[in-house]
């Protein structure tokens, strides 16, 4: 049996697989926690792999990859040495940043044509102009910029001269361009103050060099952000919609062609296959669900119980869940907020159901955002954490007009990232054929008037921001 490895390096924690090659059943696995917050010391990254893969975790490994959290910022001095922690993606202190960048190139269409995205504080290209605004002295220092998966491929490949990237990740800086494959060195300068090197974009599944650390001459797929190494864990393919119910929420879909979408809420990534991934995300999801056990005081499986107590529209309780502010709708600032309450409807059972229909609506305004681009589904599949949750299964056959298909449960951007390593062993034209079997299969039961108190409410409070 050949073994291939994937490694998730999220937010919250890294996750190792070990699988065969051939069928990508999982033979092995590790994990690690991350420290929490919005900013990072790389090399916590570095010793939760260390720490994930212990006691001869990936022993017989042949080819490797790294799938990672999008948009973090590495920036790197002359030593290699990291100027200040990694700004993560959901660090949203930059907001203010994005708004300047966006000005000053013209607006949003002009950044759309531009990288195929309009930023937001979650690009790591806005996160550059803040480091240069508030921290000038350690921006002067910068002599390179990477992303978490680069910077742990670089950790495996010993420190080359010149790390390595992939399109999916690269696509998620606001400095390269999916519609042309090559970055937009002036528009790093114009955030930086300064040029920077970066890393040189892969081709997919392309072998970029050897381990010399953990795996001592395995080989290194170029690994991709989190999103695509979902996708590729999931082999979805055009009229697949992915939601995610991470700590973020995303919606994702593939696409023949490049995405510019001027609005904001369509960002236009590429994938990890040659194609592209047209995504639209929520900066929050799955810690709404324990935001609302914590205030109930159950635990999540409560939660969802009393959640199933209630009938769709939750009595007329709204949850708007901006917990963290929000990033589509692009409103940075905003807070969580509960409409609608009544002396009758203010019950466990009420508020339990407002919380996993104020987190799925979000997402489903998400999929319309792609439909409207172009991405009518005709499946969506339901992954991450909260996906296992039977209320949040329930209310999601409510909430989108298509069948709804639950893989079974795993950690499917490290399993992305073993496929993509598999498929730079074999130096095939396609990644290797992986099955999911146990697939839960809901059929469409659409409830339009949670949505329409949900679309009301958010308008009252904020007008007509939608995703």
């Amino acid at each position: 049996m050949t073994l291939v490895a994937g490694i998730d390096s999220s937010t919250q924690s890294t996750k190792v697989l070990v699988c065969d090659a051939e069928t990508g059943a999982v033979v092995r696995e590790g994990r690690a926690p991350h420290p929490d917050g919005t900013e990072c010391p790389p090399d916590a990254w570095w010793a939760a792999l260390g720490q994930a893969a212990a006691g001869g975790l990936l022993d017989g490994v042949a080819a490797m990859a790294v799938g990672g959290q999008q948009h973090g910022m590495v920036a790197l001095d002359a030593g290699g040495e990291p100027v200040r922690p990694a700004l993560l993606w959901n660090d949203a202190r930059s907001a203010p940043d994005a708004t300047d960048l966006i000005a000053e190139l013209g607006g949003p269409r002009a950044w759309a044509e531009a990288v195929g995205s309009v930023p937001v504080a979650a690009f790591t290209v806005t996160k550059l102009r803040w480091l240069a605004r508030c921290e000038p002295d350690l921006a002067a220092r910068v002599e390179s910029v990477l992303l978490p998966h680069d910077h742990l491929t670089w950790q495996l490949a010993g420190r080359p001269t010149r790390a390595t990237t992939d399109r999916g990740d690269a696509s998620g800086t606001g400095y390269w361009s999916p519609a042309t494959g090559a970055y937009r060195p002036d528009l790093l300068v114009r955030a930086l103050g300064h040029d920077a090197a970066l890393p040189r974009v892969a081709a997919p599944a392309e072998a970029v060099g050897e381990a010399e650390t953990l795996v001592p001459g395995a080989l290194l797929a170029p690994g991709t952000g989190d999103n695509m190494g979902a996708a590729l864990g999931l082999g979805i393919g055009p009229g697949d919609v992915v939601v995610s119910l991470g700590t973020s929420g995303t919606a994702f879909a593939v696409s023949e062609t490049p995405t510019a979408d001027a609005s904001g809420a369509v960002a236009g990534f590429a994938d990890g296959t040659g194609r592209f991934l047209p995504l639209v995300c929520t900066q929050n999801a799955a810690r709404v669900l324990a935001a609302g056990a914590a205030l109930l005081g159950v635990d999540l499986d409560a939660l969802s119980d009393l959640a199933l107590g209630a009938e769709p529209g939750s009595g007329g309780l709204v949850l708007l869940p901006y917990l963290d502010g929000e990033r589509t709708p692009n409103l940075p600032d905003a807070t969580g907020s509960l409409h609608g309450l009544t002396r009758s409807n203010l019950t466990p059972e009420n508020a339990a159901r407002a919380c996993v229909e104020g987190m799925l609506i979000g997402l489903a305004e998400a999929v319309d955002a792609l439909v409207a681009g172009g991405a009518p589904p005709r499946r969506v599949l339901l992954i991450g954490g909260a996906a296992a949750s039977p209320a949040v299964r329930a209310v999601a056959a409510t909430v989108f007009s298509a069948p709804v298909h639950v893989p079974p449960a795993g950690e499917y951007v490290a399993l992305g990232a073993a496929r993509q390593a598999a498929w730079a062993l074999t130096g095939s034209a396609e990644p290797p054929a992986w099955g999911q079997p146990g697939t839960l299969v809901l059929e469409p039961d659409p409830r339009p008037e949670p949505r329409a108190a949900y679309v009301a409410a958010r308008q009252a409070l904020y007008g007509g921001s939608a995703a």
